[in-house]
């Protein structure tokens, strides 16, 4: 059978990826590179089948060993490591078959001008877009973010033609309950809905008007999904590999503001906090309340449409809209601090 290494497999985005793809395909070979035996258990207790290899991002030994033994490999782990990247394409190159790669990377390197240009919490019309926009996508300045790895995955093919293919997945801004055997937590949105809750009040960037476009956890694994299928089809099946294998995931944009204001109206609810009302920061003060990046994730504008994934890979996203998983987050993240009532509690009567 194929065999498929993947990194990240005890991470948000990865392990509801794994979960996907291994319910899918029981009979692929997995390997699961983890951090210690501590995450290696919990991956094994979901996955008993699964091969477990120790080490970090910077075993670039193991790195290459596993990558040369896979079939296809997903990279989930650390979108801005150059060099743990180089190394799973020097593990494909050695192969005497085609290998695929597929790599996580994200839409928040398009932020970058807001941050640098200090326009933070501003409506920007400009958008990116990964079909008839992907010469502009993969231009973009090397100093933006991961653009430095995205350049190497989408190089690769070039320099080993015919036995690399590569696949970039970017998606925005992510929401939704993971089904890993570790992390199952986002960071965007459940960390402002922390922040509201500690500071007994909700927030906003600048005017609250930057725009981020969303997808699901489920949705987007089920982007990673089609694309191992085609992987393992003749050809790499309906997907665009190497130069034009770069994929958005998106299922819609939202206004920061309108975030903020659903949060806090979800807390006011729950008796959680006292009112709606909001507080415009400064970048300096999100980095406080979330440092080192608070500013960059609430504050900047990522526009990124997404239109190759649907039109080559059938993809049809079918989970709930943001602002629909809003309460669930206010209510999870007030049980993390004590302020709720946890599964157990309601169910002992302790309301």
């Amino acid at each position: 059978m194929p065999k498929v290494f993947i990194t990240g497999a005890t991470g948000y985005i990865g392990g509801d990826a794994l979960y996907t793809i291994a319910n899918t395909y029981p009979d692929l070979e997995f390997t699961a590179l983890v951090r210690n035996s501590d995450k290696g258990a919990k991956v094994a207790s979901q996955y008993p089948k699964i091969k477990l290899v120790y080490g970090e991002l910077d075993r670039f030994d193991l790195l290459t060993t596993e990558a040369a033994k896979a079939d296809i490999v997903l990279h989930t782990a650390n979108a801005g490591n150059l060099e743990a990247v180089n190394a799973l394409i020097a593990g494909l190159a050695q192969k005497k078959t085609p290998g695929y790669l597929i790599h996580t990377s994200g839409t928040g390197t398009l932020g970058t001008p807001d941050f640098l240009n200090n326009t933070l919490g501003s409506h920007s019309d400009k958008m990116y877009d990964d079909w008839d926009g992907i010469g502009e996508v993969a231009s973009t300045p090397e100093s933006w973010g991961a653009r430095k790895v995205e350049k190497a995955i989408l190089t690769a093919s070039s320099k080993n033609p015919g036995n690399i293919f590569t696949a970039i997945v970017a998606p925005p801004l992510i929401y939704g309950e993971g089904r890993g055997p570790d992390n199952q937590r986002s960071i965007q949105v459940p960390n402002m809905v922390k922040a509201t809750l500690e500071r007994g009040k909700g927030f906003y960037l600048g005017e609250g008007k930057n725009v981020w476009h969303v997808v699901h956890v489920q949705d987007l694994s089920d982007v990673f999904l089609r694309l191992v299928t085609s992987a393992l089809q003749a050809g790499g099946g309906k997907a665009t590999w190497n130069e034009t294998g770069y994929y958005f995931t998106e299922t819609g944009d939202v206004v920061w503001g309108e975030i903020s204001n659903a949060i806090a109206k979800a807390a006011v609810e729950r008796n959680l906090i006292a009112n709606t009302e909001l507080d415009s920061l400064t970048g300096d003060e999100a980095n406080e309340i979330l440092p080192p990046y608070g500013a960059y994730i609430w504050g900047t504008n990522s526009k990124a449409k997404g239109i190759r994934a649907s039109r080559l890979l059938n993809w049809k996203p079918e989970k709930e809209g943001l602002f629909d998983t809003i309460d669930d987050a206010v209510i999870i993240e007030a049980r993390a601090l004590g302020l709720a009532k946890s599964h157990q509690e309601v169910a002992a009567g302790q309301v």
